[in-house]
């Protein structure tokens, strides 16, 4: 199964928004990502509007030849921009204004009723839906009952430990993705992943696509946007053969 790269470009739009303007463009960001392999952009438009903002998603959406997938919480106003925009997907994601990254899954389970229009919704557009879990049996379950064609599995907690705890994370993210396969669900993973933790997770091979940002976006300061995600995209195929 190939493994796919997704760059999110989303702070990009933090430097910009830092002293206003139009520079650096998330843009241009996203078409720089496209020449290095990428084969995806990811963008989260946040309720507060404190990186990506709405006029980048409707650029994103003309002018990319890549895939956008907008991250999106499960409100009103989100789901009326995702239609009127129709990126070819879209991720629903947990967001509390108070946080500064996304700090875990989304409760399918314990929202089931909530999130049931909005996947019909997304996909009566024509968009793939994805919901951001954590690596639960539960969770998938719910997903698969609502009917997402897509999960991503949020590998922070993995990110954050070392050792055998570590080692536990890479196991729950393996049965996860492997339990993900046997619903019939397509897979995904990604937040905090870096060149040191990369490799245990695209390892897996029910994973189809990793989405990775904050980290790219920062080494892009010392190698530029291209290198970092070229040096990205071989580990990720090195940890694949």
């Amino acid at each position: 199964m190939t493994l796919r790269l997704g760059v999110n470009i989303d702070h990009v739009a933090t430097i910009r928004n830092a002293r206003g303007g139009m520079h650096p463009c998330p843009v241009r960001a996203a078409k720089l990502a496209e020449s290095a392999g990428a084969d995806g952009i990811t963008a989260h438009l946040r309720e507060d509007r404190r990186h990506i903002s709405d006029a980048d998603i409707v650029r994103l959406v003309e002018e990319l030849r890549l895939p956008l997938n907008l991250e999106m919480a499960a409100t009103p106003e989100m789901l009326q921009i995702a239609l009127r925009n129709k990126p070819h997907a879209a991720c629903i994601v947990p967001e509390k204004r108070t946080e500064v990254t996304t700090e875990g899954g989304l409760d399918v389970a314990g929202q089931q009723s909530t999130l049931e229009q909005y996947v019909a919704e997304l996909q009566a557009a024509d968009i793939r839906v994805s919901l951001f879990i954590d690596p639960d049996r539960a969770q998938l379950e719910a997903a698969k009952a609502l009917g997402a064609v897509v999960v991503e599995l949020h590998t922070g907690k993995y990110c954050e430990t070392r050792g055998t705890a570590q080692a536990f994370e890479v196991e729950r993210l393996q049965q996860a993705a492997l339990y993900a396969a046997e619903l019939g669900l397509e897979c995904h993973a990604g937040h905090g992943l870096n060149y040191e933790t990369v490799m245990p997770i695209a390892a897996i091979p029910s994973l189809t696509e990793l989405n990775i940002g904050h980290f790219l976006i920062g080494e892009a300061i010392f190698l530029g946007l291209e290198a970092s995600i070229i040096e990205m995209k071989r580990l990720m195929l090195a940890a694949r053969e």
